[in-house]
């Protein structure tokens, strides 16, 4: 039998991975989309940035010090694919000559939407807790943050290695995989969108 710690590691990764909320995933799918393989390091470093973010309102949301309505962060969180896909076309560098300044904007964004994304991994994560286990709250969000980032580290690699295979293997343009990949994204973060109770 798992223990504890180990369990929320297993929840947090599970969580990331589960295609029912998929909207996650879409999130990291937009963020690489403009980065080759041979830019793994920048783009480690852009998810350890989304991590940050999604930590902070995690724990804040889990330890009752903020609070937001779930039909929010259920718009909020496909506008910040929105707004990635849209950063993703208008910009036409293509993820390895960047200047510093970009490189650092890039971060920022990252780190922005990780907050609204940490909101939204509150409401699993509360629901998940067991009675009576209150006094292991700091340890089991710990281990949950760990097993999320374990988890993006497995779809980055995913996209990373899909976007390989495109550009050495198909010869897929760069210009074009990046319209292709974000378009779809936004795509599908409109439709998102307009399925929540937002409205």
């Amino acid at each position: 039998m798992h223990s504890p710690f180990i369990t929320f590691v297993q929840l947090g990764f599970d969580h990331i991975l589960d295609l029912n909320g998929y909207d996650h995933i879409l999130f990291l799918v937009a963020l690489c989309a403009v980065y080759t393989f041979s830019a793994w390091k920048k783009v480690a470093l852009l998810a350890t940035a989304f991590t940050i973010g999604h930590s902070l309102t995690l724990a804040l949301s889990a330890l009752g010090i903020v609070r937001f309505p779930g039909e929010i962060i259920e718009f909020l969180i496909p506008v910040t694919i929105l707004l990635t896909a849209i950063y993703n076309v208008m910009h036409k560098n293509n993820g390895t000559s960047e200047n510093q300044q970009l490189i650092r904007l890039n971060y920022l964004f990252a780190l922005a939407f990780g907050l609204v994304h940490g909101m939204g991994f509150s409401n699993f994560f509360r629901s998940s807790l067991m009675p009576g286990e209150e006094g292991q709250l700091l340890t089991q969000l710990l281990a949950f943050n760990i097993g999320v980032e374990l988890g993006q580290l497995v779809i980055v690699g995913l996209i990373l290695g899909i976007s390989y295979v495109a550009f050495n293997i198909l010869k897929t343009k760069q210009r074009e995989w990046v319209v292709f990949v974000s378009g779809a994204a936004a795509g599908v973060a409109l439709v998102l969108m307009l399925e929540t109770k937002f409205w």
